[in-house]
This record gives C-alpha cells, structure tokens and sequence, in this order.
C-alpha cells in the first residue's frame, strides 16, 4: 500500500514535534536538577519551615476541637503557649542546661582522649581521628629538639601579624557561623507562622501553578500530603518526648551527671530515625563513662531499652498509623541523602520519603486513571 507525500509530510513533522518536545523536556529537567543541587539549603530550609507551618496547622486544628475560635486566635494560643514553655525551660533552667552542655562537652572530650589512648594502646591505628590535640603534640616535639636559648625572646613583627590575623579569621568565621544559624532559625520560624496563619491563601496559590486540566488531582496529592505530613508530625512530636522523659529520668536514677541536657539531646535526636537514636545512644554512652563501667553498661542498657521501646512500641502503635515505611528502606535514602546533602537530607529524609510516598501511591492507583471531581 502506497503511503501519499502529504502523510509522509505529516508524519515528520509528528516527528519533528516529538523530538522538540522530549529535547525541551530533557533541558528543563536537567535545569531543575541543577537549580535544586545548587540551591538545596536554601530549598531545606523552605522545606523546614512548611513543616513548622503543617506542625502549627495541626495543633491548631486539635485546639480547634475542644475551643470553639478562629484560626486566627486558636493559632495565637498554640503560639504563647509554646513560647511560654520555652521561655520557662530557658529561664528556669537555662543556667543548669549551660553547665551540664559545658560539663558534658568536656566530659565527652576527655572520654575521646581515653578511647584514642585505650586503642593506641592496643596496636589500632587511630591517626585519622582529629581531637585537636595533634597540634599540641608537635608543638611539644618541636620544643624538646629545638636549642635552650637563654632569657626570653619577644615574638617577630611577622609572628605578631599572623597571630592577629588568625584570631581575626577565627573570629569572623565564628561570627558568620552565629550569625547564619540565628538567621536560619528566624527564617524557618516566620515561615512557619506565616504559612499557618493563612494556610487556604497559600494552598491556593500552591494549586494555581499546576495546569486547570491537572488541578483537580494536584488538590487531591497535596491535600494527601499536608494530611500525612500533619499525622507524622504529631506522633513524631509525642516520640520525642517519650524519649527525652525516658531517657532523662533513667540517666537520672543511674546517677549520670547532664541526665537533663542528655534527655533533651536524645529527644531532638529522636527525629532523625534510626540514625539519631545511634549518635545519641553513643553520646550517653561517652558522658556515662566518666562514672565508671557499671553506669556506663546501665547507660547502654537504658539505651537499648529507649530504643527498644521507641522501635516496637511506639512506631507500631502511633507512627505506623500515620506513615509506614520500611525501615530498610527509610535507612537506605537516608544515607543517600546526607551523603549528597549533609545534614540536611539526613535529618528531612523522612518527610521527603513521605511526600514522594504520597505521591507514587496516588499515581500506582486506580484513582490516577479516573478524572476527579472539581
């Protein structure tokens, strides 16, 4: 069967269009891929802000089932009541959390040193760790073997320049540092109330962006997520400090010095899974050694025990209704992500998980094939 020109004609440019089309669509998606590795703290910290916003949405809707009041003035509760705890955490016990986070951290320190020393002892090769103390050392050699000069030498010009130079840089980084973290913080928390104050404007504006025949389902995927995201966050919330109470009473029984500044770690710990119940166990297990080996075996013992109780207690019982992820899986992109972005895909490995969860589901179901309702 002869084909015409005009069909052959036709079907080029079908073919033309086609190869534009997927060239256009590898381009742009090689542009977000660029734009999301190039700006990933930046998007982190949106990131983390929405879920400041999704955490305050949903105690403001919990408040909202026992008081009958605007959002407005339900989520202004929410607020001063956190602030006041907070404020009441820092004032009344901010000098005792000052001294057990500097006694801990030199406690911490000295247990390194001895752990350094326990294994060099032993014929294990510990030249890869950096306690700081390396500079030390060759300072020491380097006195030993220099000549004795008689009476005291005033340092050089040049000496007196580098030294203020270093200090200088030290201290400018250090200023950058504080500075950054506390911007941050004030940036993650603007966000936050700012989105949970007017949640339906920016659901809005969220949905506009998505194409009118595509709408529909974007409603359905992001109000799938917000939904998810809200019932992770509050059985996170009741974990964490499930864990710091835990964890804090137990130390305290033992007799542990910084039992309440290592509750508090273990419990910010516990929002990273898996991975943060690792560092902090390891944390109480460091500060429990400066006591002796007995309370730092029953530090571990407690440890396996908070762990035990967060990992077959309460993930069944309250994270499993909100988000069930293998843990094999979650460990996976966990580590995935914060080798490719630090500590950021690290800690937000889970609510990313979950969103593209929440989306590959919707997708994989019988609901993507069936147009929904306006």
């Amino acid at each position: 069967m002869s084909v015409s020109n005009d069909e052959r004609l036709q079907a080029r440019k079908d073919l033309a269009w086609s190869i534009t089309i997927g060239g256009i669509g590898t381009v742009l998606f090689a542009a977000v891929v660029a734009f999301t590795w190039y700006f990933a703290a930046t998007l982190f910290l949106i990131f983390t802000g929405t879920l400041l916003a999704v955490a305050l949405n949903a105690l403001t809707t919990k408040l909202g089932e026992f008081i009958r009041l605007p959002h407005a003035l339900r989520l202004a509760i929410v607020c001063v009541v956190l602030a006041v705890l907070f404020a009441g955490v820092v004032f009344l016990g901010g000098a005792t959390i000052a001294q057990q986070a500097t006694a801990l951290s030199d406690t911490i320190k000295s247990q390194l040193v001895n752990v350094k020393s326990f294994l060099d002892r032993h014929g294990i090769d510990t030249s890869y760790f950096e306690l700081g103390g390396t500079g030390a050392g060759e300072a020491a050699g380097a006195g030993a073997t220099a000549p004795a000069t008689s009476g005291p030498r005033l340092p050089s010009a040049g000496a007196l320049a580098s030294s203020g130079g270093a200090i200088v840089s030290q201290t400018f980084k250090l200023l950058l540092g504080t500075v950054s973290a506390v911007g941050n913080f004030f940036i993650v928390l603007f966000l936050g109330l700012a989105f949970a104050a007017q949640p339906g404007i920016y659901r809005s504006g969220l949905l506009f962006m998505a194409p009118a025949k595509q709408r529909a389902r974007a409603t359905v995927i992001v109000d799938r997520i917000g939904d998810t995201l809200e019932r992770w966050l509050i059985a996170q919330i009741i974990t964490m400090f499930a864990v710091f109470l835990v964890t804090w009473i137990g130390l305290a029984i033992i007799g542990i010095q910084g039992a309440f500044i290592l509750g508090i770690q273990a419990g910010l710990l516990a929002f990273i899974p898996t991975v943060g119940a690792l560092i902090g166990g390891l944390i109480v297990v460091l500060a429990s050694l400066a006591s002796g080996w007995i309370a730092a075996l029953s530090a571990a013992i407690l440890f396996l025990g908070v762990h035990a109780m967060e990992s077959y207690i309460l993930t069944p019982l309250i994270q499993r209704q909100a988000l069930d992820i293998p843990p094999a899986t979650l460990f996976a992109f966990q580590i995935l992500l914060g080798v490719v972005f630090g500590i950021w895909g690290l800690a937000l490995a889970l609510p990313l998980i979950a969103v593209a969860k929440v989306m590959i589901n919707y997708f994989k179901s019988d609901e993507a094939a069936v147009e929904p309702a306006a």
